[in-house]
């Protein structure tokens, strides 16, 4: 949508109209730079002052922070999320393609619902079956005898395994790789004998996966993704993770094989997740956590050192480093202090 009334955009937001309704609506941008036509919104009062110096048509808002708006403004109770909602009835990002392009390879057994699209060269093997709504972008690749639900939207260069399933209204980003084989390897006497990766790929409903990530196929049971999850770009997720609904993983995760991870969870970018283990519901780990042992109450967990300057890490480095002796001098006096007590 390019452009909408104001007084519209409020019906389908369920917001409280203050002015103008006829004030037409053309696009979103921050408080500092949204000019005449656009909207922007106030999701934190401590910011209410700039309130007065906005060239936004309108702004949406609280009821608190109404008194001190100077332009026409939509109230609500979270202004975050009715930006999220705003943006996406504003969305004016174009498809990942549009009809089927004459460049596109799609097998003669391959099903395909009703509206479906297919950018050019884009390659759809045997036994595929794309849901109505389907879009795959150019260049993408679908292996055999994956199925992927109505509505979901492949950008460019994709590259979907054979016997993957995806969900209804999923999104994925260029350059993902989905059903690639998991690190699977036996040693024989030094040398690694390849174990065929033999699981698939579920990915439930509106999961979201950003660019450049890789989800591996299962060795023997499946690698499966919850419904509502989303996952930034150039995540590493290994065979038979499980990822549980609506949890949050941010770019460049690493997760080790077998791992689960309950519902609800959020996690920080650069984290890295130990295998063979399991995270429970509710759970953050705060950026560049290192978990290497399970998580069995919710809650916030971090690990770590945050940055500092040079010289005061290299001191605190050193510290580390004499631990140990450190710790045996301090119970060396402990002892010494217990005796002559």
């Amino acid at each position: 949508m390019s452009s909408i009334r104001l007084a519209d955009l409020a019906q389908q937001l369920d917001a409280e109209l203050h002015g103008d309704g006829d004030i037409v609506i053309s696009g979103i941008a921050s408080m500092q730079s949204a000019t005449t036509g656009q909207i922007t919104f106030l999701a934190n009062s401590r910011y209410r002052e700039q309130l007065a110096t906005i060239q936004a048509s309108a702004v949406v808002l609280t009821e608190a922070d109404l008194e001190w708006c100077k332009t026409a403004a939509l109230v609500v109770k979270n202004p975050y999320l009715t930006y999220a909602r705003m943006a996406q009835l504003l969305d004016t990002t174009p498809q990942p393609a549009q009809n089927i392009a004459p460049s596109a390879v799609i097998d003669a057994t391959a099903k395909l619902g009703k509206n479906v699209s297919v950018g050019a060269n884009a390659v759809i093997e045997s036994g595929v079956e794309l849901g109505d709504d389907v879009v795959i972008g150019a260049g993408c690749f679908v292996g055999k005898q994956t199925r992927i639900g109505r509505g979901s939207r492949l950008w460019a260069n994709i590259t979907i395994y054979h016997e993957i399933q995806i969900g209804q209204d999923c999104l994925i980003q260029s350059g993902t790789v989905i059903g690639a084989d998991g690190f699977g390897y036996a040693n024989d006497r030094g040398n690694w004998v390849k174990i065929p990766q033999l699981g698939t790929v579920v990915i439930g409903n509106r999961v979201e996966i950003g660019a450049c990530t890789t989800i591996d196929r299962g060795a023997l049971d499946n690698t499966l993704i919850g419904n509502g999850v989303i996952i930034d770009n150039q995540c590493q997720i290994a065979h038979n993770v499980v990822i549980g609904d609506n949890t949050a993983v941010a770019g460049g995760v690493i997760m080790a094989g077998s791992l689960k991870i309950g519902r609800y969870c959020m996690i920080g970018g650069a984290s890295v997740i130990n295998g063979h283990m399991e995270i429970c519901d509710k759970v953050t780990v705060t950026g560049m956590g290192m978990v290497m042992r399970p998580i069995t109450e919710p809650g916030v967990y971090s690990s770590g050192i945050p940055l500092q300057p040079n010289k005061t890490w290299r001191k605190t480095a050193a510290l580390v480093m004499n631990i140990d002796e450190i710790s045996k001098r301090l119970k060396a006096i402990e002892r010494k202090v217990g005796k002559d007590d």
